[in-house]
């Protein structure tokens, strides 16, 4: 695939080692002394020195934040924006998967704030209540092909006290400059590609499944769909297949680009499960999938038809696309059932199950939600049963 340059829905930098050209990302903005975002583990790597040891950006005074968990908490946050101030950092490179680049982009958001991070959760107009004018620039660089966060307005954020995961939402979360280098993603483990591209697929499907009316959405995600059917098996199986991975990359740029018309009951169940048991996102999200696929049939049914077709799956039919799923995860060594990956308790369901509801994506899932809905579907998860089979 080609180097590319897009506008949309902000300033895409697309191609093989466009990661060189960081240093222009930050004299564009203005960025003199960047704070680089990344987690523990990308952090000690050769790749993280070598970018930031580059002679193209000696001139930048960079320093390096990366106490995160793998599923951000509310502290690590906070520990970001001392370090941010203490630095007179001027920007924020966020750097590595959904974690590296939730906690950049929010650490850049609260830099500002003087109000606790939990006040600016995606409920009601709670966005408003935000200094906007001093929120630092933001420069996102992913390495996973999953999160999309990279072109998302909000970050995911673990309340600790609460043991809640929360959205946090604000407009200028979105970074205003992306840079899609497939070559940072050559060194992801099949794991976690398989994961992280399910991870994709649960965004555009739910997004293209979600409730309201949003063509555009649609349109993106049954492309970002179609991506992911032809290329993720391939990046899987061979992680130096460069157009497999930039097909990914792009795929999970797409998702969450298409996801701002909504999500649905996959990540509602996900975010309590990843909070309360630490659970890989995208991992969690695929177990989910064909779960709340089938107890949103008779919502989503003439939508499933339309995909299969797209997708040109042999059957092309709600049955057919759930096949497909069924196999896929099979062929991603992804398990059926909740139960193989945690030991949940039955009192734990009633408080996964008020988690859920409570959760943002919950509102745009095609067929509305009672706490019983998704306490069931947390039952038949753990089972191992599908509805309407």
């Amino acid at each position: 695939m080609s180097i590319s340059n897009w506008n949309y829905p902000t300033t895409v930098w697309f191609g093989e080692g466009r990661v060189k050209d960081l240093h222009i990302a930050c004299r564009n903005l203005g960025i003199k002394k960047p704070l680089f975002v990344t987690d523990k583990d990308l952090a000690k790597t050769h790749l993280v020195k070598k970018i930031i040891s580059d002679s193209s950006l000696k001139n930048f005074s960079i320093n390096i934040f990366s106490n995160i968990k793998g599923n951000p908490v509310g502290s690590n946050v906070d520990e970001g924006v001392k370090v941010f101030k203490k630095g007179n950092h001027d920007g924020v490179i966020a750097f590595g998967g959904g974690s590296g680049l939730d906690v950049g982009k929010a650490i850049a958001f609260m830099s500002c704030q003087n109000r606790p991070i939990w006040d600016f959760e995606d409920v009601g107009d709670n966005w408003t209540r935000a200094n906007s004018d001093k929120i630092a620039p933001i420069i996102a660089i992913p390495t996973t092909a999953g999160t999309g966060s990279e072109t998302g307005r909000a970050s995911l954020i673990t309340n600790e006290e609460t043991q809640t995961k929360k959205i946090i939402f604000h407009p200028k979360f979105m970074p205003s400059i992306v840079i899609l280098d497939p070559n940072l993603t050559i060194d992801l483990p099949s794991n976690l590609t398989a994961a992280t591209g399910m991870d994709a697929l649960a965004h555009n499907l739910e997004a293209y499944c979600a409730s309201g009316f949003h063509p555009m959405a649609d349109g993106i995600a049954l492309e970002g769909m179609r991506l992911i059917k032809e290329w993720l098996l391939t990046a899987v199986n061979d992680g130096t297949n460069l157009k497999a991975r930039s097909a990914m990359l792009v795929a999970a740029t797409m998702g969450s680009t298409a996801f701002q018309k909504g999500l649905g009951a996959i990540h509602s169940l996900s975010h309590p499960v990843n909070s309360v048991y630490n659970v890989h996102h995208g991992l969690s999200n695929a177990i989910f999938m064909p779960y709340v696929i089938t107890f949103n049939k008779n919502e989503i049914e003439k939508k499933i038809v339309k995909l299969s077709e797209y997708l040109e799956l042999k059957e092309k039919n709600f049955n057919g696309f759930l096949n497909w799923i069924l196999k896929l995860r099979k062929k991603l060594k992804i398990p059926h059932k909740l139960s193989d990956v945690i030991n949940v308790k039955e009192d734990d369901i009633d408080k996964l199950s008020a988690m859920a509801l409570e959760d943002p994506s919950t509102s745009g899932n095609p067929k509305k939600l009672t706490s019983s809905d998704l306490k069931l579907m947390y039952q038949y998860s753990l089972k191992g049963k599908l509805f309407h089979q």
